[in-house]
């Protein structure tokens, strides 16, 4: 039902400040290589003194365990000599076998054999004795770290079973100093660490030498960007580039392609716009000078609003060129957005029209809710979404002749949050063959007479795809003469 008809009625101080902090904490910037070095040889510099520490602990054991065997074997050699009589055991130490115990110069050699009851039969009496517990196996040989005198020893023994029930067991036991053990384990020691402290500064310096090779291509990269020219956009090449920088080549072209898309519409825009102002300026001075050769008052007069009118003109297409440099210029990803009722902007747009739709005597008017469903809310920009509404309501006052009717209507889907922006005039209407031309700024169809510069569905185009809308034009009235015209604004759901 149709409502309304032509009758409606930062700091500076701060932003010092805030500078001030970012400059404080601002993070230093820090070099790929070095960064890269860093997180390879601190690791490899930790590694290190634990595969010493590793190191040695497997020394220590590689080191005991041929002079364990050579202890074992002395313990066994003593138990041989153990001998059972009827009342007593009887242990037999020659004088050879004596000196064999006695001949190393590097360590000391000490053994015992304890009795039945516990007394010491022969050997070293201090040699500390283990305690026998109840299932300790018989005749095996164990191991087990002791002092004796104040130094560390290794002692291997074994427990005999006496002679009858009531005797308790026999121990045997051959103890000896650690020193061929650790010096052992020192030349063991010494044989990797030397090697590691040549192979160690080796890693370091290959290291280096890779990854400078590595990244050898990013230097590269970089060079060839900072010699082109200025006005060089093309893309880079990607085929001598890593494979894991051609993600970054690949946005940078992409950008560089935007760039030079933005550039050349630029100079279009610079290049239609002064050919557009140059014919109201030029018209501007003519009348100028006319009006000053007038002396008839009548004939000033009509100078004077000639030239009224062309100010009129070039100032309405200087708006319309700026309104158009400013959609093409906001790209929708930074484009300040919101969620906007288009109801209000679009009563707000006709209530500004209507003086002029009264001068042409157009029966200007809008259809539709005062607002919008939730559901049919948009996210955009309202300055843009204003600016869009004034250019079809103006290209509709301008185009519809006199007495003609002008009607803005917003429909709306409840259920699928559709939303259609609707501007129906009387005028003459548009021809289907030249629709898509219309879309072009500073095209104009040809055969209206009217004023203009070609800017305003152009500026329509850029403000709806910048909000993700269609532009559709149709006729009004198919079957009358004139047809009409009317423009569909179809916005999808958020």
């Amino acid at each position: 039902m149709r409502k309304s008809r032509t009758d409606f009625d930062f700091d500076s101080v701060g932003t010092g400040r805030g500078n001030l902090v970012l400059g404080l904490f601002r993070r230093e910037q820090r070099s790929l290589f070095g960064e890269i070095l860093d997180w390879m040889l601190t690791p490899l510099l930790l590694l290190w003194p634990l595969s010493l520490a590793l190191t040695w602990w497997v020394a220590q054991g590689i080191a005991a365990k041929p002079f364990d065997r050579l202890l074992q074997y002395h313990l066994e050699v003593l138990v041989q000599q153990v001998q059972y009589e009827p009342n007593r055991l009887m242990f037999e130490l020659n004088d050879t076998l004596r000196s064999r115990l006695r001949s190393d110069d590097t360590d000391l050699l000490y053994f015992q054999v304890q009795g039945v009851r516990g007394q010491t039969a022969v050997g070293d009496p201090d040699l500390p004795a283990p305690a026998f517990a109840t299932g300790t196996s018989m005749r095996q040989t164990f191991f087990r770290d002791d002092v004796m005198y104040g130094e560390d020893v290794r002692v291997a023994y074994m427990w005999l079973p006496g002679r009858s029930f009531d005797q308790g067991p026999v121990l045997i036991q051959v103890a000896e100093s650690l020193n061929k053990r650790s010096m052992l384990s020192t030349e063991i020691i010494k044989g990797v660490m030397v090697p590691q402290f040549i192979i160690l500064p080796l890693s370091v310096l290959m290291v280096w030498l890779a990854l400078s090779r590595g990244i050898r291509p990013l230097n590269t990269l970089e060079r060839r960007i900072r010699e082109r020219r200025p006005n060089d956009l093309s893309p880079l090449d990607e085929g001598y580039i890593p494979q894991e920088v051609a993600p970054l080549v690949s946005s940078i072209n992409q950008l560089l392609m935007r760039l030079k898309s933005s550039l050349t519409t630029q100079r279009r825009f610079l290049a239609d716009a002064a050919h557009q102002l140059k014919t109201p300026l030029a018209g501007l001075r003519m009348q100028a000078d006319l009006a000053q050769r007038q002396a008839n008052p009548a004939e000033l007069q009509d100078a004077l609003q000639k030239i009224s009118q062309s100010t009129v003109r070039a100032t309405r297409t200087v708006n319309q060129l700026l309104a158009l440099a400013r959609a093409e210029s906001m790209g929708r990803s930074s484009m300040p957005t919101s969620s906007i009722d288009l109801a209000p902007i679009v009563i707000g747009v006709v209530q500004d029209c209507v003086p002029m739709a009264l001068d042409k005597e157009l029966d200007l008017g809008f259809e539709g809710p005062e607002n919008v469903p939730p559901s049919c809310l948009i996210e955009g920009n309202p300055t843009l979404l204003q600016e869009m509404v004034r250019n079809l309501v103006d290209n509709a006052i301008h185009y519809t002749p006199s007495k003609g009717v002008i009607t803005a209507r917003i429909l709306v889907d409840r259920f699928s949050g559709v939303l259609v922006l609707q501007v129906e005039d009387s005028g003459p209407g548009i021809p289907e063959g030249e629709r898509a031309l219309v879309m072009q700024p500073f095209y104009r169809a040809l055969g209206t007479n009217v004023e203009g510069s070609g800017l305003g569905l152009a500026i329509v185009q850029e403000v709806a795809q910048q909000h993700g809308a269609v532009v559709e034009l149709e006729d009004a009235h198919p079957q009358q003469q004139p047809p009409g015209l009317r423009i569909n604004v179809r916005f999808m759901p958020r």
